[in-house]
């Protein structure tokens, strides 16, 4: 039976997508495509939401690629143009389990410390999660085990009776492989379906 769901928050509750600002800044596709590829890469982004200051960060690539200083620049410094809106078919799903009262609570997300309160200022459905997780504070991040176990053995959470919620399938097989119950998110796909039938959500 489950009795807690934990939820990702970008690309499940929030739309935050780098292709949101470089469309304006590089407007054709392949430069902006090899620029999101090559230079300000996930990798590069995963390091500032593992801890790493931005300002660091962002000096490291100006320092190797000074030719896209400003295109480096931006993307921290126009970083909320990223972040576009809540995925709002995800929250109201959010907004009714927890008006149902029968389930903990929780988000782990991956998110530079330094960027997080714009979200949290800006999305008012963050306050109904009972605890959220940043990588950013705890300097640690999916798919680590040891991110998920904070969150687990802080709120005295057994594995078997949570069920974990992400867009990243390397994610969910680090879930998967502590004992959670999982569901890999797809915009496209029916959650609301998936938690009624599958795992037998009541909300």
């Amino acid at each position: 039976m489950i009795k807690t769901i934990i939820f990702d928050l970008g690309g499940v509750l929030i739309d935050w997508d780098p292709q949101h600002l470089y469309k304006k800044i590089i407007p054709d596709k392949q430069k902006r495509d090899y620029f999101l590829e090559n230079i300000c890469t996930s990798d590069w982004n995963d390091c500032q939401d593992a801890g790493r200051p931005l300002a660091e960060g962002t000096q490291l690539l100006v320092d190797q690629y000074p030719e896209f200083k400003n295109e480096i620049q931006a993307f921290y410094g126009r970083w909320e143009e990223m972040l576009v809106g809540p995925i709002q078919s995800t929250v109201n799903i959010l907004e009714a389990i927890h008006r149902g009262n029968n389930y903990s609570l929780y988000a782990l997300t991956n998110w530079s410390h330094e960027t997080f309160p714009v979200a949290q200022e800006r999305y008012d459905f963050l306050q109904l999660f009972s605890d959220i997780v940043v990588s950013g504070v705890e300097k640690m991040k999916k798919p680590d085990p040891g991110f998920y176990n904070l969150l687990l053995e802080k709120h005295s959470l057994l594995p078997k009776q949570t069920l974990f919620i992400d867009d990243n399938l390397s994610n969910i097989k680090a879930a998967q492989a502590l004992g959670l119950q999982t569901i890999h998110f797809k915009i496209d796909d029916n959650l609301e379906e998936q938690l009624r039938n599958s795992h037998s959500i009541i909300f």
